[in-house]
């Protein structure tokens, strides 16, 4: 699902990222300690922005873990009379998108219930930090390396500082940066040209639910048109019941999800969501399953009319973005390993 970028009214596709320079296996590079680090192969490409240290938050928030990176360090390289700035990062496994693909576009409820109470968790660690993500999608929610039960969000290339020193940016319409985004999730307000806000991850998110829910988004029909996709989302705004309708047209509609939304549509630009009250509502959907947050992560495949579970294959994950002076991050494990103190 590619990122669109801020363009004119009518586009003919999304614009393509030009990627860093290729680094060889093997090459060494130092980070702002010191400390020397050998590249391993090369796995996968995307985007990265900042990242802060979580013990303390999954402490006082009283979490079994934070699903947002792990920084290990960070420096310059110079390679062939250019500037690379690094990151190092934790290694992880599958994308959320190849497993949804895999399993017939589709997520069961209680699956995707738990995914949304951690990427709430990560949303309220990040915007109680200034920022906001601006592309929550399959695509960029990570599983861990070591436990398939663990999401994390990586990507923040579109992230922005939406409060800078404790004041909030004012809504503001650009006609430069419309459609801003992944197109089919995108907020209205990003849609707008509007900068993004804590209610646009929200209501990012919703469009998530009920995409990997039911497999496919109104207006998924005609995403080469970004205005009739922001006309689409501002019309099932204000009739939510009707895009639960178009969505779940059997009886056993997600109510969770109705009410999440008819929540986050009432937020103002600047107002700080409720975020326990966004959990709740989640929570009572488990409930009404007859399930419970456990935290575990159940993704099946149908076989032959069954269910059987799918195997998540674990792979290295590697960033290139130009983002000022260029920009490589590296996984650690067996792509990356330090080679000395």
């Amino acid at each position: 699902m590619p990122r669109v970028k801020a363009a004119q009214a009518v586009r003919q596709g999304p614009a393509k990222r030009r990627l860093a320079e290729h680094f060889a296996a093997g090459e060494i590079i130092t980070d702002l300690t010191k400390k020397e680090w050998k590249l391993g192969l090369p796995v996968g490409q995307g985007g990265f922005g900042c990242i802060y240290l979580v013990q303390k938050w999954i402490r006082t928030h009283k979490l079994k873990y934070l699903g947002v990176p792990k920084y290990w360090g960070s420096g310059l390289h110079d390679k062939n009379g250019k500037s690379y700035r690094f990151m190092i990062m934790d290694r992880f496994g599958s994308d959320l998108q190849k497993i949804y693909e895999a399993n017939a576009k589709r997520f069961s409820r209680k699956t995707v219930l738990q995914l949304s109470l951690r990427i709430l968790d990560i949303l309220e660690y990040i915007h109680e930090h200034e920022y906001v993500h601006g592309d929550i999608k399959a695509s960029n929610l990570l599983l861990s390396h070591k436990n398939p039960d663990q999401v994390y969000l990586v990507d923040y290339g579109l992230a922005y500082r939406y409060c800078p020193e404790g004041i909030h940016k004012e809504y503001k319409e650009d006609p430069k940066r419309c459609h801003d985004g992944t197109i089919e999730f995108t907020s209205i307000d990003a849609h707008n040209g509007v900068a993004p806000s804590r209610r646009g991850d929200l209501e990012i998110l919703g469009y998530c639910m009920i995409q990997w829910l039911s497999g496919h988004l109104p207006w998924e029909d005609n995403l080469k048109d970004p205005n009739y996709v922001r006309d689409s989302k501002i019309r099932y705004r204000e009739n939510i019941a009707g895009l639960m309708d178009k969505c779940f047209p059997e009886k056993n509609k997600p109510d969770e999800i109705a009410k999440y939304m008819e929540t986050v549509k009432l937020l103002d630009y600047a107002e700080k969501p409720l975020y326990q009250n966004l959990r709740d509502i989640l929570l009572q959907g488990l409930k009404a399953i007859g399930s419970k947050d456990d935290g575990k992560l159940d993704f099946s495949v149908v076989e032959n009319g069954g269910l059987k579970t799918k195997t998540i294959t674990k792979v290295n994950f590697v960033i290139e973005l130009s983002f000022g002076l260029p920009v490589i991050i590296i996984a650690t494990n067996t792509n990356f390993r330090e080679v000395s103190q």
